[in-house]
């Protein structure tokens, strides 16, 4: 038999032990945790944006167009879309749970491809992005001025120019939002004006567009070069305008008696926002903000620290009084939940180890299942590695649960082992090996039967089955390695740590000398309990059909 395998070769259940331990030790390492399992289903994004257009201009324009694209996608449950008067537009494509978020990522893509020839011009030059993501905030950067040497407009510009970029390529960021808009030229054009030059917005349009460029012409001694040429230089006949005074000087147009019309004749240029829908303010103070998305599979807190790490990295070249804070941050509550989490389980770990020692009366049987203990929780670290799991409240909370179901197989084997003992007065390893012979079948039986009642959660459909499943499987995967570490390990270290006894031996007689009396006090009620508890239930079987009447008659009389 397999016990008695291992009984021979008590290195080799050690081996399997440390392997178990050691793997799950590496799985605790690279697990992801959070706060719950990503119960939402995988979602794409789609962010389109179309400077000064009209939410139902941005609805027909961009909005609708992408849309009947989005069609022939694997699993795709129903999408979303919104579009708002500041020019903004975003789709959302939520696929079945247990979509790869990178394979729909991938076919949102192409979809958009063939999309982008019939947005407008102005659409694709600000460009499309395709993001996946989960669909809440991890946590919000805010930027802010102490000195108020910088307004709103220079913190949000200097928040999409300077950070969004890096903080996106941070290990764990899917998303990364800015709440307003950086630096844009912006011309206020009066309609009167226009009106009385007989000029419209698009005159104005195709100037900019005309003048505003930056054009190649050449260079001086380039290739091929006449013999002595020793030096080429470019030629820029015209570069892109910075200031708004070069802006409101590009003409519109040139009248026939000379005279030129130019854009502060028909209106005013200043060096403005891209968008003005966003005032942010911290404190009363002007500030900026950011909102990271956590990438889909993880690590929240890892995340998190990578962010804060990286922003701690870029402050050294912040101008002079601008300030990281942090708003709103999710972090927090996971840290001390799972904190929360893990002192229990400890605790319950102390528990299980006080109430065999109260029962068993002996130190060595006592640390045979507390041994157990570990191997079992770290094994199943690794399966929760191996299935794709996180380090979450439902896990943890398994955890917590499994911990006094899985000692029971343990517990078996050493109750039977020093049984066996004090009746026949067999040494530790003939007993050992005489207890697994009958009691095999009934571990195997006891870890097949808790199986069977937690197993069934693990199919629930959509997202009852993501919150189950994984609390399923970490409290199916604790009971059968409980089931392999006492066919395995929990003999070997029978046959080792316990001591020989003679036939009639009473267990509390082998624990810590002063505390005997009180194990003997304490087998005396237990014994007299549990022969009491017989002589009743002896009693009621003798007499079932008189109990039972007694018992439907009970019913009856609560029910009226």
């Amino acid at each position: 038999m397999l016990s008695r395998f291992f009984l021979d070769r008590p290195v080799f259940a050690w081996v399997i032990a440390i392997i178990l331990m050691v793997a799950g030790a590496l799985a605790i390492y690279k697990l992801p945790i959070s706060q719950y399992p990503p119960i939402a289903p995988p979602s794409i994004a789609i962010d389109a944006f179309y400077p000064g257009a009209s939410a139902e201009t941005v609805e027909n324009s961009v909005t609708q167009i992408i849309e009947q694209k989005m069609t022939g996608f694997d699993k795709m449950l129903y999408a979303s879309a919104t579009s708002d008067s500041s020019g903004a537009c975003r789709v959302e494509l939520t696929f079945a749970p247990g979509t790869d978020p990178d394979l729909a990522w991938a076919q949102v893509q192409n979809k958009l491809q063939l999309a982008m020839a019939s947005l407008p011009q102005v659409v694709q030059l600000s460009g499309v992005k395709v993001s996946k993501s989960t669909r809440n905030y991890l946590l919000i950067v805010g930027l802010v001025s102490d000195d108020g040497s910088m307004s709103g407009e220079d913190l949000r510009d200097y928040g999409q120019s300077n950070l969004e970029k890096v903080l996106a390529r941070v290990p764990g960021v899917g998303e990364v939002q800015v709440f307003g808009g950086q630096y844009a030229m912006r011309i206020w054009l009066n309609p009167d004006k226009l009106a009385d030059y007989q000029m419209t917005m698009q005159d104005v349009v195709a100037a900019l567009r005309a003048y505003n460029v930056e054009v190649s012409a050449g260079q001086f001694g380039g290739a091929p070069a006449v013999p002595g040429q020793r030096l080429n230089a470019a030629i820029i006949v015209q570069s892109l305008l910075k200031t708004p005074d070069e802006f409101a000087a590009i003409p519109l147009r040139t009248n026939p008696d000379g005279s030129v019309v130019r854009v502060s004749d028909v209106g005013r240029a200043e060096l403005g926002t891209e968008s003005y829908d966003a005032d942010i303010s911290y404190n009363g103070k002007p500030s900026a903000a950011l909102a990271i998305r956590q990438a889909a599979g993880a690590n929240a807190l890892e995340a998190a620290d990578n962010v804060r790490a990286k922003l701690e990295e870029m402050s050294h070249f912040f101008p002079t009084g601008l300030k990281v804070v942090y708003p709103y941050d999710t972090t927090p509550f996971v840290r001390v939940a799972i904190d929360e989490v893990v002192k229990t389980l400890f605790e319950a770990i102390l528990l299980v180890f006080l109430v065999m020692y109260l029962f068993m009366g002996n130190m060595r049987a006592t640390l045979i299942p507390t041994i157990a203990v570990p191997v079992v929780i770290l094994g199943t670290f690794a399966v929760l590695g191996l299935f794709g799991f996180s380090i979450n409240m439902l896990t943890m909370f398994a955890m917590v649960l499994a911990i006094g179901l899985l000692v029971d197989d343990a517990i078996v084997v050493v109750e039977n082992v020093e049984r066996i003992m004090s009746e026949e007065g067999l040494s530790p390893r003939e007993a050992t090996r005489k207890s697994m012979d009958q009691i095999t079948s009934a571990l195997i039986g006891i870890g097949l039967v808790l199986s069977a009642v937690f197993g069934p959660m693990a199919f629930f459909p959509g997202s009852t089955g993501v919150i189950y499943r994984q609390f399923s499987v970490t409290i199916i995967a604790s009971m059968l390695l409980s089931v392999v570490v006492a066919l395995v390990l929990t003999p070997v270290l029978c046959a080792s740590f316990l001591k020989p006894v003679p036939k009639g031996h009473v267990p509390a007689e082998g624990g810590v000398w002063f505390l005997r009396p009180f194990f003997r006090w304490f087998d005396r009620t237990f014994f007299l309990a549990r022969d009491g508890y017989l002589r009743v239930v002896s009693h009621s079987l003798s007499r079932k059909f008189r109990y039972m009447a007694a018992f439907l008659a009970q019913l009856t009389h609560c029910e009226s």
